[in-house]
C-alpha cells in the first residue's frame, strides 16, 4: 500500500525510487485521463441518440454518407474527448483530486454512454 503525503495543503501518493527514498507525486493527471474517458463516452451515447432522433442533427453529424451519422458522431466525441483530458490535465497537472469522485463520474458517463448506444434503451426513450 502506498503511503499518502500532505504537500502544501495537498494530499500526494509517495512511490518509491528505487532505494533513493520516497517522490511525492500527485494523481491529477491520472484522474484527468479517467474523467475525460467518461466524458467522451457520454458523448458518443448522447450524440449517437440525438443523430436518430432528429434528421436534422443526423444530417449535420454526417461527414461521409457511406458511414452517415455515425462518422460525425465519433469525430465530434473524439475532439470532446482530447479537449476535456486537455484541459482537465492542465487544471490538474499539479494536484491531488479525489479519486472516488472521478471514479463515480467517470463511471456515470461510461454508463450513459453504454445506454444510449443500447438500440432497445435508445428506442424505448424515444417511444419507439
Amino acid at each position: 500500500m502506498k503511503n499518502k503525503a500532505t504537500v502544501k495543503g495537498e494530499d500526494y501518493v509517495e512511490v518509491p525510487t528505487g532505494g533513493m527514498g520516497l517522490e511525492v507525486i500527485p494523481n491529477g493527471p491520472g484522474a484527468a485521463a479517467i474523467l475525460a474517458a467518461g466524458i467522451g463516452t457520454a458523448v458518443i451515447g448522447i450524440l449517437a441518440l440525438a443523430g436518430d432522433a432528429s434528421s436534422t442533427i443526423n444530417k449535420l453529424l454526417t461527414f461521409y454518407n457511406p458511414t452517415g451519422a455515425l462518422s460525425g458522431v465519433t469525430t465530434v466525441a473524439i475532439i470532446i474527448w482530447l479537449v476535456s483530458w486537455y484541459a482537465l490535465n492542465l487544471r490538474w497537472r499539479s494536484k491531488a483530486v479525489d479519486m472516488a469522485k472521478v471514479n463515480m463520474a467517470a463511471f456515470i458517463g461510461l454508463a450513459i454512454g453504454f445506454l444510449l448506444t443500447f438500440p432497445p434503451f435508445m428506442d424505448w426513450i424515444q417511444s419507439r
